[in-house]
Parts: structure tokens; sequence; C-alpha cells
């Protein structure tokens, strides 16, 4: 990497090349993505892809400060605001995802008085001011998402109905597969395992959810709980093994290998 960007900084150097900003340079396009890089860099570090650690703080943290400079810099940029908005929220929930001994815990039995609730507080009011402005876009409708799930006072009291039908808002701006993913799991808390099952089968059946690189580890993991949940324990066991085998995060593996090894009786709704 180091050779490529030494070549690369010879040849603009070479071409006389220079950046500058002109009034027809297209803003709103390079802002966008500029605010695809911290948002990728704190998904890694919120759940790192490999590794003995579930999260990785120093990229969540660097994520978070790349994106407060972004809004200081561009304050009435209201999709830049959704996103730190985004990113505080989530990352709110950090010190209750796992215990001192490295398992993960699920997102319905965390210990919400650990939950840092400077962050939710202020998450929350940078989502309000955001959501007041023009039309909503992706990061604004996660950072809205974020708020749900940040200000309920205890898993019975998410607003899971509202969570889908803003999933579905989502899926209509970005219909990428880890919103459809996403979706099916509100689909399971607000309207029951079966219809959850059916969305999956015909997403599945539409964009290829469990063969997609990017979304099989978690499509195999969500159907896996539904059918738990459903009591279907054969196929779950089936479903947690392959989600174990597709993830290279060693507290991902614990979890979903000790889900498999779990009695039929023991089910819970998905994470």
């Amino acid at each position: 990497m180091a050779v490529r960007i030494s070549r690369a900084k010879q040849r603009i150097r070479k071409s006389g090349a220079r950046f500058e900003a002109t009034a027809d340079d297209d803003v709103e396009e390079r802002i966008s993505a500029v605010m695809r890089v911290p948002y990728l860099i704190f998904n890694e570090g919120y759940t790192a892809t490999a590794g003995r650690s579930l999260t990785r703080t120093d990229l969540t943290a660097e994520a978070i400060r790349l994106t407060r400079l972004l809004h200081e810099l561009v304050p009435e940029h209201v999709e830049s605001t959704g996103l730190l908005a985004l990113m505080l929220l989530t990352d709110s929930r950090r010190a209750s995802r796992s215990t001192p001994d490295g398992d993960l815990i699920p997102l319905a039995q965390q210990d919400r008085s650990r939950w840092d609730h400077a962050m939710i507080a202020e998450g929350t009011e940078l989502a309000r001011s955001a959501w007041r402005e023009g039309s909503i876009g992706a990061y604004r409708l996660q950072a809205a998402i974020a708020a749900l799930h940040a200000t309920a006072p205890t898993p019975a009291h998410t607003d899971w109905q509202q969570i889908a039908a803003l999933y579905l808002a989502l899926e209509h701006v970005e219909p990428a597969g880890p919103v459809m993913l996403s979706r099916i799991v509100a689909v399971a808390h607000a309207y029951g395992t079966r219809p959850a099952l059916e969305l999956l089968d015909r997403l599945d059946q539409e964009h290829g959810l469990l063969q997609h690189p990017l979304t099989r580890q978690r499509a195999h993991a969500i159907r896996a709980h539904l059918l738990d949940t459903a009591g279907d324990a054969a196929d779950a066991r089936t479903d947690f093994l392959a989600a174990a085998e597709l993830t290279q995060n060693e507290t991902e593996i614990r979890y979903l290998s000790q889900r498999e090894r779990r009695r039929p009786s023991d089910t819970t709704k998905p994470r």
C-alpha cells in the first residue's frame, strides 16, 4: 500500500495535477463518498470480522472522531449529522455487549444501566435535529432505528413495529441484503416468527441472502434463531453450525456453537 501511495504521489507531481474545488463540483456526491469510509470503519470495529474480541474500539473511536470532524466542517449537512447520531447511539451499548470472559450478550439480555446514557442523549438530540430537515436518507433512518433501541427502558418497551416500518423505508432507500436481514429480525419481534420466516424465504429466493458472501453468515444465524424459536431444533442446529463456520470472530463462534448445543426448549428471539 505504501508503494502504491508513493507511485500515485509521483504521478500527480509529474502531471502537475491540482486538487481544487470548483463551482461545478458535486459536493453532495463527494460528502456521500467521504461518509461511507467512517461508516464502514465503524461497522468493522463494532463487530470485528475476525479475532478474539467482539469489537475493536480503536476503529469505532476513530470512525466517531472522523464523523465528528465532518459534522463540524459541514454542520448543515443533515445526513452527516444522522451518521454521527447513528454511531453514538450504537456505540453507547458497547460495554454491555459481552461478558468479562468475552462471551456475546444478545440485545434483549443486556444490562441497560451499563449503556452510555450521555452518548444516548447526544445521539438522540442529533437524530431529532437531523430528522426535521429535508428528505430522509439512509443514515438518518438508521439513526432513528438506533434511537428507538437506545431509548427503550426495557426490551418489552421497544417499538418493534415502528422499527420494522423504518427498515422497510430504509430498504426502499438502500435495497441491500443487510438491511433486508435487519427487517426480518424486526418483523420477528413485531409480528411473530412465522411471518419472519416467510419473509426470509421470499427475500432469499429473490436476492440469494443465504448464498451471498456479504449476507450468508448473518442470514444463517437469523434463520437459526427463527427456527429455534419455532421449535424446529434440528434445522436450527444446522443453521447455527453453518453461521459459526462462516465467521472468524471467536466471540460469535462461541455464541453460535453454544446455541447449537442447547436443548430444544431453550429458545429465544433473534438477536
